[in-house]
């Protein structure tokens, strides 16, 4: 009686031992290297036989719009309207995003152009004073030259009131007297008298 169990435990040893050399083997089947270099593949522009036109490079898929397309339309003008809380809104996002670089006053002298960082045009020369509002808010959306692009950081309302803010700073410096309200001008009228 005493043979039984002792035969038990050492067939219940024994199948201990082959489940454990199962798993391990099991295991070790799938540490080895993959060579994904190895695979087969076409080269980039390679001629390739698989397909009836021979180039291994594919055209896209009818329809297929590219990553960095705006598929959103852009209005070519500013599309809110124009009024004091957009002008003020405009000049907190320029204080904020525009003025290191451009000057609080627009005129390409801000902070970081006064520490070595090149200079940006200023706002008030003809060139920028005849420019589209759509150049203004493309050049804020993609960047110019060394200038960034902010579309990540501005988003589009935002973008539209710094538009019309610059196009405030740029009325500051070259407006006509006869543009203005009556009050003011009688104002400078009468400051230039004195």
């Amino acid at each position: 009686m005493t043979s039984a169990p002792r035969i038990r435990r050492c067939f219940g040893g024994l199948r201990l031992g082959t489940t454990a050399v199962l798993v391990c083997s099991g295991l070790l089947a799938g540490c080895q290297k993959q060579a994904m270099s190895d695979q087969p593949r076409y080269d980039p522009l390679a001629s390739a036989a698989t397909f009836p036109d021979g180039a291994s490079a594919r055209q896209p898929v009818p329809g297929t719009v590219r990553r960095d397309t705006d598929i959103s339309p852009t209005p070519s003008d500013i599309p809110q309207k124009i009024d004091m809380a957009l002008l003020q809104h405009g000049r907190e996002r320029f204080d904020i995003f525009c003025s290191p670089c451009h000057g609080l006053s627009g005129d390409g002298q801000g902070m970081i152009v006064q520490r070595g960082f090149p200079s940006p045009p200023t706002y008030h020369q003809d060139a920028l004073l005849q420019v589209s509002n759509r150049h203004i808010y493309d050049v804020i959306t993609r960047g110019y030259g060394v200038m960034y692009s902010y579309a990540d950081r501005v988003p589009p309302a935002d973008r539209w009131a710094i538009v019309a803010y610059v196009r405030a700073l740029q009325l500051s410096q070259h407006a006509r007297l006869a543009e203005l309200p009556t009050a003011v001008r009688e104002k400078i009228e009468g400051s230039a008298t004195q």
